[in-house]
C-alpha cells in the first residue's frame, strides 16, 4: 500500500511476526509511521512503512470492540534482570533444611588394625608374636571385626597396615616385627 491510501482508524491486514493479522491504525507515531492494534491479540504494534500493510478489511462491528485487554509485560532492565538471576540462583543453590534426628552416638566400628592391636594384647600381654593370618582368624572368631565387602585378603591388607604404621611412626608404633611375617605388641604398647 501507498502511504497517502492510510486512513487513522481504519482496518488493514499487516505482518507481525511472520503473521498475517487485523490491525486497526489508531495514530501516527511521531517517528513515522503508525500506531496500531493487533485486533488478534488486542496488543499495541507499530506499523513503521505502508510495506507492511497489505489491504483494507471491512470488520463487522462486533469486532471493533476491544475484547479484554490483556496486560503488556513491561521489559526490565538490565539490573532487573541481573537482580532475578540472583535470586534463582541463591534460592537453587540452598539446600534443603536437613531434618534433625536425635543426638545418638553412632557405635564405632572397631578398624581391622585396632582389632590386632586387641588380639595381640590377649594373647599373654603381647609377648607371643602371630602371623596376620593367625590374626584375621582370632579377629573374625571373636566377632571384633568383619569385611564389609567380603575382601578374600584381609590378612594382607592388616599386613601391609602394620608395615604402613611401623614406617610412618617408627619407635611411636604399637606393632614390633620380630621376624619375617610375625609381628608382636610394641613393649608399653596396648
Amino acid at each position: 500500500m501507498k502511504t497517502n491510501e492510510i486512513k487513522i482508524g481504519e482496518t488493514y491486514t499487516a505482518k507481525v511476526t511472520d503473521k498475517v493479522v487485523p490491525v486497526r491504525i489508531d495514530k501516527e507515531n511521531p517517528r513515522g509511521g503508525w500506531d496500531a492494534t493487533n485486533l488478534h491479540t488486542n496488543r499495541p504494534v507499530r506499523i513503521k512503512n505502508a510495506q507492511r500493510l497489505r489491504n483494507r478489511v471491512a470488520v463487522p462491528k462486533d469486532e471493533e470492540k476491544p475484547a479484554a485487554k490483556q496486560p503488556v509485560k513491561k521489559k526490565l532492565t538490565a539490573a532487573e534482570r541481573k537482580a532475578r538471576v540472583n535470586q534463582a540462583q541463591a534460592k537453587a543453590s540452598k539446600p534443603a533444611p536437613a531434618v534433625k534426628k536425635a543426638n545418638v552416638p553412632k557405635e564405632k566400628k572397631l578398624s581391622l588394625i585396632d582389632a590386632a592391636v586387641q588380639v595381640l594384647g590377649q594373647s599373654g600381654g603381647g609377648g607371643e608374636p602371630m602371623g596376620t593370618k593367625q590374626m584375621v582368624e582370632k579377629i573374625t572368631e571373636q566377632g571384633l571385626w568383619s569385611p564389609r565387602s567380603g575382601g578374600k585378603t584381609p590378612h594382607a591388607t592388616l599386613y601391609s597396615a602394620i608395615l604402613r604404621e611401623l614406617q610412618k611412626k617408627g619407635k611411636d608404633a604399637r606393632f614390633q616385627k620380630t621376624e619375617r611375617g610375625k609381628f608382636a605388641l610394641a613393649t608399653g604398647k596396648i
